[in-house]
């Protein structure tokens, strides 16, 4: 009797280990590479042992034999891969804000090496997705990441087979939601970076012997550093709300 209490203890905690370790590995703030994946994998442990009791209401019984088990935790796998891939998409918004502030600052070229894509990438892309890393854990929204791998399964119940083609729609929408936020940070350079070209072809005309790339290149520089600092702190306050936003609809209690 108490060898199958422990035994079906063991699975539940397991069997919760396998979603909340998978979402860890793919979350923003949490997930990140620079992190050793020992540490990831071991505060996703400590956070199953204490989330355990609080969802063992909704967790199957254990399986008697190994395959049905095998697919069950290959399911919560493929549920907290989901679940961090949504939020790190929808975090890479700040990623192709960057990309775009950069052209249009005249700042294309100089690239540096951003530690959260593990990848060269543009000075104000670098700059953008550090800024908004900081800004999740100061506000404290890593928490609310913790709440929505928690309250998943409400949602996603376990044991139960994951809805791929559901997954998909939504993870292509939320890919275009990503792209869409990342030209809408960056609209007040857009609008002046418009304003701005229109000028320098009037003046092309107007003075076909004037060299206005190099009149241009300078100006465009300190307009787009100028802009930034400007639109920074409501750039990111819509972000961290759209990021807010969309983790709503993986929370029940809000």
């Amino acid at each position: 009797m108490l060898s199958d209490f422990l035994q079906s203890e063991l699975f539940a905690t397991f069997l919760v280990f396998a979603r909340v370790g998978a979402a860890f590995i793919t979350l923003p703030t949490i997930g990140e590479t620079f992190l050793t994946p020992r540490a990831r994998l071991a505060l996703a442990l400590l956070l199953s042992v204490i989330a355990a009791p609080v969802v063992a209401p909704l967790l199957p019984e254990m399986p008697p034999r190994f395959g049905p088990m095998a697919l069950m935790i290959l399911g919560e796998i493929i549920y907290g891969v989901f679940i961090g891939a949504v939020a790190r998409i929808l975090f890479n918004a700040l990623a192709i804000a960057g990309v775009v502030w950069a052209f249009l600052s005249g700042l294309a070229s100089a690239l540096l090496f951003n530690p959260l894509l593990s990848d060269q990438g543009a000075l104000q892309s670098v700059f953008f997705t550090l800024l908004g890393l900081a800004l999740l854990f100061a506000t404290d929204m890593h928490h609310l990441l913790i709440l929505t791998v928690v309250e998943s399964y409400m949602i996603f119940e376990p044991g139960t087979a994951p809805m791929l083609g559901d997954m998909a729609e939504v993870i292509a929408r939320t890919v275009a939601d990503s792209f869409m936020l990342g030209i809408q940070l960056c609209a007040p350079l857009i609008v002046v970076a418009m304003m701005f070209y229109v000028l320098l072809g009037l003046l092309a005309r107007l003075m076909p012997q004037l060299q206005v790339f190099f009149i241009a290149m300078p100006l465009q520089i300190l307009i787009g550093q100028g802009v930034m600092l400007v639109a920074l702190g409501g750039m990111m306050l819509w972000f961290l709300e759209q990021f807010r936003d969309m983790l709503d609809m993986f929370l029940m209690s809000r």
